[in-house]
Parts: structure tokens; C-alpha cells; sequence
């Protein structure tokens, strides 16, 4: 995930802050230096280091941490509090949405930062809350951006308006005249890139904002580039003038300094963070989340939500009943790691689950998931309900039936009598619930799984 080596160096100054008990102001400012040093690695602009770091050591150094019985963990309150405010707050950023007539969303940024992709995943976005948004191909030269608008537009369930290689601004003009006739209330307009920033770009941009009421200016941006996206925003900024950003790929391995730097360069607020390559892989940006995930403390909002959004309330509480009458079996067994996929994978959730940083990524094999699902669609109906009855010969046969080995049967039929037996113990005892959780193993008992 993004921030994972940030993460891991910040935990290592609290760790030794903790390790001194009280603290004086030699052990803040050498803290600091290092908090300094670490935000720089992450490719966070300097200023904005330097700026965060005299913040936190003005604060770090007063009465309420030098004074206080636990003073590492304030200063780690304090590094939380003053994370949430360099990237907007506490309470996240909404896009001002007309409740009459059209809201005009204008998609800008370079080439290959995933403008028409994250267009769509807009459109996805605000339909599933009720809205009908429009997407208008205002590309006209990248060969079959037209066509990839109308692509990424069917799969997102929202209709696009093309009018072929017309100039932008006419476009974007008469899909506000479609849009009105039409009904559609949220349009979005992808417009065209450059490997690079120049005037002609620029100059578009501004033509486009002239012929029509553009409501927010989103610049998309690539978290993955660092520092090199602020300045991108900054330019646009500038030039264009932008109302906000969508911070994409930011569960990609990357330093992620854009996340922390662009507010405090641009004074424009990230407003949605791509998360994945699907569609609904768009997320709201809460700055405090993301501050306990940079902290390591997770992120359980977004874990719940993103559950509530892959299984309604009558199939959670059936799920529930049915682990608590012991009658879970390999087809419920098979839904929760289908839930896990929808999800984003064991890792993407182990980045939101407090204290998952220390939870070594490698003892989750995402590979295992394929290879359990296709020996469970390889087991008949009967072997499902009851994998009791499941002796060698069928599982020689389930073996071969899924292109695993029996070995690989057994070490799933092994977990399944662990979560069985766990399951008895919550029941009878529920205060025991988390250690018999801890002893089961988790997702790290399938490493490894059909590895030769």
C-alpha cells in the first residue's frame, strides 16, 4: 500500500521515543530530524517537511507531552493530528453538487494518469447514489480514447456522448444541451492529455471553460509520480485553475508524498483516491484515515464500509446465524473468500486493520484464493454441506478435478475443522473469541498453498 515504508520508519522513531520514558528536548528534536528525514524519502515536498516537523516540535515540546506520564504517545497524537490537518482536516471534502440542473465536472491532467478511467469510475460512483450522470469525450486526439470512454462508460452502467474530432468546446456545449433534454444531472467531461504541460493543452482547457459552467476542475494525478504530481498540480493550478484533485493508484508500493504535499502547495483539497483497477475502486479521501494508516493504526471505517458494500445487512446476519448454529459449511466457506476478493484481497484489508503493519504481507499467499475456490468447485453439492464424508478417494479425485495436490485438500479441510472447532469455543465462551482467533492461524495458514 501506499505509505507502507514511511509507515515503517515512522514506527521506528515512536518506538525509541517509547523506549525513554519521559523526554526532553533533545530527544523531540532528534525524533524530529528523523520524522524529517523519513517524509523526504516519501517524496514529500520539503517545505512542507520542514514546515510539519516545526509543528510538531513546537507542540511536542510543550507542557501537556514533557509533563505527561505517556509523552511518546502524545507526540504520536500530536504527529496524527497535525497529519490530518496537512492533508484537510478531519472531515473530508464533498464535490458541491447542484440539487437543480446540471453539475459540470471537468477531468484535466497528463496523459496516462487515468483521466477517462476515473471518469467512468465517477460516473459509477454518483449513479449508485442515485444521480444520472453523463460522460462526454472531449479527447479528440489520442487514437481510441473515444472509444475507451464508450467501453469504460457501458461497464460503468453510464451513457456517453461523443460528437467525433469536433473542437472540444463545441462538445462540451452541446452535451449540455443533451444533458438537459436527456435528464442528466452530473456531466463529466474527460478531455484530452499531454505527455507533458504546455500551452496548447492549457489553452484548451481555458476554451472549454469559457464555452461552458464549469463547476469543479479535478485534476487527476498519479500518486505513484510524488513529488513531480504536485508540481503538475501546482502548473495546472496556475494555469487552469483547479478546484480539487483525484489521487490515483494509491494502493500501488509508492512513497506518497503527493498525498501529503498537495494541499499545502496548491491549497486545493484531494477529494477521491483511486484504490485498484476496477471501477468501483474510487474511495472518498478522509484525511484522518489516511493519517492512521500513514501511523499504522489502521483504518477501520473504511474496512466496515467497504464490507457493508460487497454484503447487505440480510446476508451478514444470515452469515452470522449461521456460524453461531455450527451449520457453516464450504459453500458459506466460499462466500467469505469471494467477499475477501470484492474486497480488494487479504492485504488490502490488512492494511485498514489497526496494528496490520506488523503483520508480515508475505504470510498472506492472494495466490491461495484461486487455488481454494477451485477446490471447492471441484468438491459435488453433498462434499460441500458435509466435507466430513470426504475420505481418499475423494479427495484424490477433488485433487485432480482442480489442479491442485491432495496435500493441498487436506491442508483446506484442516482449516475448515479449525474454524469449526472455533466457532464451538465462541459459542460457549465469546470472551475467548479473540484468542481462539489468534490460535487458528488466519489467512496464514493457506502460504504457501499448491506451491511445488
Amino acid at each position: 500500500m501506499a505509505f507502507e515504508s514511511l509507515t515503517e520508519r515512522l514506527n521506528g522513531v515512536f518506538k525509541k521515543l517509547r523506549g525513554k520514558g519521559k523526554l526532553n528536548e533533545a530527544d523531540i528534536k532528534a525524533a524530529m530530524r528523523e520524522v524529517r528525514m523519513a517524509l523526504l524519502e516519501a517524496d514529500v515536498n520539503y517545505k512542507v517537511a520542514k514546515d510539519f516537523c516545526a509543528q510538531v516540535s513546537e507542540r511536542a515540546m510543550g507542557q501537556e507531552v514533557m509533563e505527561s506520564l505517556t509523552p511518546a504517545q502524545q507526540v504520536v497524537k500530536i504527529v496524527n493530528e497535525e497529519l490530518t490537518n496537512l492533508m484537510g482536516g478531519n472531515e473530508p471534502k464533498y464535490l458541491r453538487l447542484k440539487n437543480k440542473g446540471q453539475t459540470v465536472l471537468m477531468m484535466c491532467g497528463l496523459q496516462g494518469n487515468g483521466k477517462t478511467t476515473h471518469a467512468a469510475k465517477l460516473g459509477k460512483y454518483y449513479r449508485s447514489q442515485g444521480r444520472r450522470p453523463l460522460l462526454v469525450a472531449c479527447d479528440i486526439y489520442r487514437p481510441a480514447a473515444i472509444e475507451q470512454l464508450k467501453v469504460v462508460g457501458e461497464q460503468a452502467g453510464v451513457p456517453v456522448f461523443t460528437l467525433g474530432t469536433e473542437k472540444p468546446e463545441i462538445i462540451a456545449q452541446k452535451a449540455m444541451s443533451y444533458a438537459k433534454d436527456h435528464g442528466n444531472d452530473i456531466v463529466i467531461l474527460d478531455t484530452a492529455g499531454r505527455l507533458q504541460i504546455d500551452d496548447q493543452l492549457m489553452d484548451e482547457l481555458v476554451r472549454i471553460k469559457q464555452a461552458v459552467e464549469v463547476d469543479e476542475t479535478l485534476l487527476v494525478v498519479d500518486a505513484m509520480a510524488g513529488q513531480e504530481a504536485v508540481n503538475v498540480a501546482k502548473t495546472f493550478n496556475e494555469k487552469v485553475g483547479i478546484s480539487g484533485v483525484i489521487l490515483t493508484k494509491t494502493d500501488g508500493d509508492t512513497r506518497g508524498g503527493a498525498a501529503l504535499s498537495v494541499l499545502a502547495v496548491t491549497g486545493m483539497p484531494i477529494y477521491f483516491q483511486g484504490t485498484g483497477e476496477k471501477l468501483e475502486d474510487l474511495e472518498p479521501f478522509y484525511p484522518a484515515r489516511m493519517a492512521n494508516r500513514i501511523l499504522g493504526m489502521g483504518d477501520v471505517l473504511s474496512l466496515i464500509e467497504k464490507a457493508q458494500s460487497v454484503q447487505n445487512d440480510k446476508e451478514a446476519e444470515a452469515a452470522a446465524k449461521r456460524l453461531m448454529e455450527n451449520k457453516f459449511d464450504m459453500n458459506d466457506l466460499l462466500t467469505q473468500f469471494q467477499q475477501v476478493k470484492k474486497m480488494g484481497g487479504a492485504s488490502a484489508l490488512l492494511a485498514m486493520m489497526p496494528g496490520g503493519n506488523q503483520i508480515d504481507p508475505d504470510s498472506l499467499d492472494e495466490k491461495a484464493l484461486p487455488r481454494i475456490e477451485a477446490i471447492i468447485y471441484s468438491m459435488t453439492p453433498a462434499e460441500r454441506a458435509k466435507p466430513d464424508i470426504i475420505n481418499p478417494k475423494r479427495k484424490r479425485r477433488i485433487a485432480a478435478g482442480s489442479g491442485t495436490s491432495v496435500e493441498d485438500v487436506n491442508k483446506l479441510l484442516r482449516q475448515f475443522e479449525m474454524m469449526q472447532k472455533m466457532m464451538k469455543k465462541v459459542k460457549r465462551n465469546p470472551k475467548g473469541f479473540m484468542r481462539s482467533l489468534g490460535n487458528m492461524g488466519g489467512m496464514g495458514g493457506f502460504k504457501g498453498f499448491g506451491r511445488k
